[in-house]
């Protein structure tokens, strides 16, 4: 009788770990699934290449693109900034000659490798000039002047804490999304 008794416990017990485990499984491969969704990663070895090559998180480049173009390469905007990255044409021509590419057309920018290579110089050079990501990111999308000038004249201190002073809602946005994706694509993609 012991062992009968015994032995439906311990299948009870076996059935409910059981359960358990392949519950934990579902749910760890959903989360897998939905959280590969929203923070997708295509281009992710063009990425992490141009981004060392010029001193960059590469999880910073890959939230820049989402934010940017939600990673669709013949993306354009309202105002002509193409790509995965968004580059503006005459900045890509421009950086183009700078890294000694030679002259391009407006419609190479929509080529994955050139956008990233040229949009993660040029976030690369905004960085060097103004010293940390924040305003290097504000730079990339409201333009150097502006963010020279909200610095110059205390209007924005440069910082993350104080992203709330930015003039531009759009800019605050934007930079306040790239800084938090940034974060979320190391937490899944990181080492």
């Amino acid at each position: 009788m012991v062992t009968i008794r015994l032995r439906r416990r311990l299948r009870r017990f076996l059935g409910r770990l059981l359960a358990a485990a392949l519950a934990a499984l579902v749910v760890g491969v959903a989360t897998w699934l939905v959280v590969h969704w929203l923070y997708p990663w295509p281009y992710r070895g063009e990425v992490e290449a141009a981004a060392r090559a010029q001193g960059l998180s590469p999880y910073v480049v890959a939230a820049v693109i989402r934010a940017e173009s939600g990673f669709r390469p013949q993306s354009v905007s309202h105002r002509g900034a193409r790509g995965l990255m968004q580059v503006m044409p005459q900045t890509g021509l421009w950086a183009a000659e700078q890294m000694g590419l030679g002259k391009i057309t407006p419609e190479q920018l929509e080529e994955p490798p050139l956008s990233i290579r040229i949009g993660t110089w040029y976030l690369a050079q905004l960085e060097r000039e103004f010293g940390s990501v924040p305003p290097a990111l504000a730079a990339y999308n409201a333009g150097r002047s502006n963010v020279e000038r909200w610095l110059s004249q205390g209007v924005w201190d440069g910082s993350q804490e104080d992203l709330d002073r930015i003039p531009f809602p759009e800019t605050r946005r934007f930079v306040a999304k790239v800084l938090r994706d940034a974060v979320w694509y190391e937490r899944i993609y990181g080492r």
